[in-house]
């Protein structure tokens, strides 16, 4: 399961938004507590991708080693990764798995339908490799 404010739900939710026609992309920050993912920030991204923008998106390993770095001063780590489908719907790709790498984190997608975002789900990347890693869907409690 995927804990998380309103304030940051509403914050991916608005990042899609805001970069629409164009995919959002940001990492989940927080902690572990069992099966629970506890987001405690987010951390909005840059969409480095310039061939299809609008259907793909590419995050700076620069800047993800910066925000890594970051989150460990507050004692937080990456616990999961989010991303916008603008006008379609909110669920993975098979370039979205192709692309996935941290097992055990969990992946966002907002449908953003016309620039506004409408449909908010999340994804866990089971397995123990690349050979057999797989999205399993994971609820998400938005709770204070």
């Amino acid at each position: 399961m995927l804990k998380i404010s309103p304030q940051d739900y509403a914050e991916i939710r608005r990042h899609g938004e805001e970069t629409y026609p164009h995919e959002c992309c940001g990492v989940l920050l927080g902690q572990m507590d069992g099966d629970v993912r506890m987001v405690t920030s987010t951390a909005r991204c840059g969409n480095t991708r310039t061939d299809s923008p609008q259907n793909r998106y590419h995050i700076d390993p620069k800047e993800l080693v910066r925000i890594q770095r970051q989150a460990r001063e507050r004692d937080e780590d990456i616990i999961g990764f989010y991303h916008s489908h603008p006008d379609h719907p909110a669920e993975w790709s098979k370039t979205d798995l192709e692309e996935a790498h941290w097992i055990s984190c969990s992946y966002v997608i907002t449908r953003v339908a016309q620039g506004k975002a409408d449909v908010t789900n999340s994804f866990e990347l089971t397995g123990t490799d690349e050979a057999d890693k797989a999205f399993a869907d994971e609820p998400i409690n938005v709770t204070a």
